[in-house]
């Protein structure tokens, strides 16, 4: 059953390939930052020194948001729906401890468990980087906790082995600083789903459009929008998030909507990454049939339709699990079963 009727049938693949069949479709994003999110290591914010624009060629630092850190919360929101609508139960796969190999999560986004066996992630997220300056996208935060009294003197308070924490009137030296990143900060990503069935590509979709929150999962902070301004469906891969944001910087440079150090203007940013995503595909050696700006309203409005009440998400929920469960069974339990003998 078709789910789509604004999209070719031919674009997709009529089940999960074993092999690569050369079709790819890229979700064109642009991730806005709503709150104060950490996309760090060890502690400190990720971060880049690279060429301003294509063609302004100063160097200037810009935050990173590793791949992981996009992939991982998307796939986890799909995860969290095949258990709510009961096509996956939470003790036979469990993300990063055991995984069931044979449902859509699994198939689509790929696993590893030794020598149990392995599958390569048909999703593609490369590092994204912030269009404005380290410098002008960050602030940093001094951080306490203070007792329950609402001071940071003690009071009496006692530790974990009954000890009295500090005697009564001292301060506490639990004080931070912390670098945050801060809102209406833009991320444009490109996320490459390859050799895409009708339901997995829905099934990719939605997750982008549902995931509110990236970065450091212990804080309660974190909170961005994917705005998806259109999808590329191609013969090969496209742009990388690098050259595509320096693209953006370019075009707004040239119409004087850079407003250091105010933020960037949503409308701003995305009329630039319109205009700077057709202008790279211009200058691409591959078959492409490109859904942007007015292209993509139906597109979008098509799978906003499906996806805003139950039954639409069941029928995804169903067809991409379906497809996974086929694929297992062809490929991922002989292979299972070679390693036995």
């Amino acid at each position: 059953m078709t789910l789509l009727k604004t999209v070719d049938a031919k674009l997709f693949q009529s089940e999960i390939p074993y092999k690569p069949m050369g079709k790819y479709a890229h979700f064109l994003t642009v991730r806005i930052t709503e709150s104060y999110p950490l996309f760090q290591t060890d502690s400190e914010l990720n971060k880049a020194r690279v060429r301003a624009g294509v063609k302004d060629k100063n160097t200037i630092s810009r935050l990173s948001m590793f791949k992981r850190k996009q992939s991982t919360p998307e796939r986890l929101v799909g995860r969290e729906l095949l258990r709510k609508y009961e096509f996956m139960k939470a003790e036979e796969c469990e993300y990063n401890v055991s995984f069931a190999m044979d449902n859509a999560d699994c198939i689509i986004y790929g696993f590893a468990i030794g020598d149990s066996g392995s599958e390569k992630s048909k999703v593609v997220v490369d590092t994204a980087f912030s269009i404005t300056a380290f410098d002008e996208s960050h602030e940093t935060f001094t951080l306490n906790a203070p007792y329950e009294n609402g001071t940071m003197a003690a009071k009496g308070e006692k530790k974990s082995d009954g000890k009295l924490d500090g005697e009564i009137g001292t301060v506490t030296a639990r004080i931070n600083q912390q670098d945050h990143i801060r809102p209406q900060v833009f991320f444009p990503s490109i996320v490459t789903l390859k050799d895409p069935t009708e339901a997995s590509f829905l099934y990719v979709f939605n997750n982008i459009l549902r995931t509110r929150h990236y970065g450091a999962q212990t804080t309660r902070t974190g909170r961005v929008r994917n705005e998806l301004i259109g999808v590329i469906f191609a013969d090969g891969e496209i742009t990388s998030n690098l050259r595509w944001t320096q693209a953006i910087y370019d075009h707004m440079k040239a119409n004087n909507t850079l407003k250091s150090p105010d933020p960037l203007d949503e409308d701003d940013v995305i009329a630039s990454a319109k205009s700077a995503i057709e202008s790279l595909m211009n200058d691409e050696f591959i078959v492409h049939t490109d859904l942007i700006g007015d292209a993509f309203i139906p597109l979008i409005n098509e799978v906003k339709n499906i996806t805003n009440n139950e039954e639409g998400i069941k029928s995804i929920l169903q067809k991409a699990n379906t497809e996974a469960k086929e694929y297992a069974s062809k490929h991922i339990k002989k292979k299972t079963a070679t390693k036995t003998k």
